[in-house]
């Protein structure tokens, strides 16, 4: 970290060196990539999964195994968050860095070659240990470059970065598992399989690290204060639980907590929204082909909404010739569907993006607190409106592209205060284990109410209206939480 007492005039653009750009775009790559191995699993979800399960997408089993991944990939972003993020403040951020890359490209390649849905489950726990990792110590060492002006946007523009990892899932979803082409492309592999061993090229990217980067300043000292016996060991998880810096670590975890199961219990169906209406009107159109083929409306309205067993004991036809005319109507809607989906999430992403942008600027003018509470507090109004008012209404596909935007940049922009705030509540010897450990028991959190939840019949949207009152929660536990806007790092 720079100081700022020789340059108090300057704007936050001003005057940074062309080491401290190139410390942002390396920490930004990674974390795209981050995002980028952790979204191609949702872009490819409902093509990975049925083919491991041998059933169709709307089989049951598709939903229970892909909550169990999702699940499992929480954890272990919670474990590697945690481990790696103390690794780092031992062993220096770059070295870290260099280890949590490696570790998430390569076992995103190896999920290429699952064979069984439990091994998609298993290697997405390995993927998210490197997932959260990366973060904890890149988000350190943007923190600890940059001066105190600088400090708030460069760390919205590092956690920013992500939009580009899911705008990335995004294409690789519209262009390799949603191209029929790539299927015959290499005889026998799909194109989600395609996809998940793309996953190894971020590996790269550590080789750029290990030549470029340097560890901080700050680092470099606290390492040598500790040998001299002048500080206590670096990266003691059990301080954060002390007197010093208990209340830090409490109002960290919370906030994390509930930005995650918000976002992966509604802010993930909300960006949904124009694929849940295109199901709708290809649910129609489904139905009027078969009412052609000379089925009545209550016949083809079980086939198309039915698992063709069910279909099949309930309208006393061959399962063989259920299973058929399902495959047949499905086929050319498919890569419809698959459109409207990208198509959602891209609107959504891009909302997101500005979101997070912002947060620096934002909590520069109304201080770390003040942008916390706008962002839970519109967010709270955004997932009322999206799920108990939008949806339900079916709303024209015209006011969704303009809803989505929003919804995305409160739902998901305030999760750049993390990047920015976390970093800024420890000490340098602590900055690393702090930060991994709140951001990523937010995980853990998320992955208690994922697993809750698998126990529980109940709609996405139900769920989302039922996790939306956290918003408010968490504008009470900003109230708890210290004030860092114009400090220095803490040494």
């Amino acid at each position: 970290m720079v100081s700022d007492s020789k340059q108090p005039s300057l704007r936050w653009y001003e005057g940074i060196t062309g080491y401290q750009w190139l410390v942002l775009t390396i920490a930004s790559l990674g974390w795209i990539f981050d995002i980028f191995e952790g979204q191609y699993f949702v872009a490819s979800m409902r093509d990975a999964m049925p083919a491991l399960l041998g059933v169709l997408p709307d089989d049951p089993l598709v939903s229970n195994w892909n909550d169990r991944a999702f699940g499992s990939f929480l954890l272990g972003g919670a474990f590697g968050g945690v481990l790696f993020g103390m690794l780092g403040d031992k062993i220096g951020r770059s070295k870290t860095m260099i280890i949590t890359i490696l570790f998430y490209s390569l076992f995103t390649c190896v999920t290429a070659f699952a064979q069984e849905p439990w091994h998609m489950v298993l290697l997405r726990f390995f993927v998210a240990m490197g997932v959260g990792g990366e973060w904890a110590v890149a988000s350190a060492m943007v923190a600890e470059v940059m001066p105190n002006r600088s400090r708030p946007v460069m760390s919205s523009i590092f956690h920013a970065s992500s939009v580009f990892g899911t705008l990335l899932a995004v294409a690789a979803g519209a262009w390799i598992i949603g191209n029929p082409a790539l299927d015959t492309l290499i005889p026998g592999v799909p194109g989600w399989r395609v996809g998940f061993a793309l996953g190894v090229l971020p590996a790269i990217l550590t080789l750029f690290v290990r030549w470029k980067l340097r560890e901080p300043e700050q680092w470099t000292k606290s390492k040598q204060l500790e040998a001299e016996g002048k500080a206590p060991a670096r990266g003691r998880i059990s301080e954060l639980f002390d007197q010093v810096n208990l209340r830090n670590t409490l109002v960290g975890v919370s906030l994390s907590s509930i930005g995650l199961v918000t976002f992966w219990g509604g802010h993930i169906y909300g960006k949904n929204a124009l694929l849940r209406l295109k199901q709708g009107e290809v649910k129609i159109l489904k139905v009027e082909q078969l009412q052609r083929q000379g089925y009545t409306v209550e016949q083809a309205e079980v086939i198309v909404t039915k698992l063709p067993a069910r279909a099949s004991a309930e309208l006393k036809l061959p399962e063989a010739e259920v299973k058929k005319v399902r495959e047949d109507v499905d086929a050319p809607y498919k890569p419809v569907l698959k459109q409207a989906e990208m198509t959602s999430m891209t609107l959504n992403t891009i909302g997101g993006g500005l979101g997070l942008v912002l947060f620096g600027t934002i909590s520069t003018y109304l201080g770390r607190k003040g942008a916390f509470v706008l962002y839970h507090v519109v967010a709270f109004v955004m997932m009322l409106l999206m799920f108990q008012v939008l949806l339900p209404m079916q709303v024209s596909a015209t006011v969704l592209t303009i809803v989505l935007p929003v919804f995305g940049f409160f739902t998901l922009g305030m999760h750049a205060g993390y990047a920015v705030y976390f970093p800024e509540l420890y000490p340098t010897r602590l900055r690393g284990t702090g930060a991994g450990f709140c951001f990523n028991m937010g995980r853990l959190a998320t992955a208690a109410a994922f697993f809750g939840f698998f126990y529980v019949s109940i709609t996405p949207e139900a769920k989302a209206l039922w996790l939306s009152p956290l918003y408010l929660v968490g504008v009470v536990v900003i109230l708890f939480a210290r004030e860092t806007r114009g400090t220095d790092l803490r040494e």
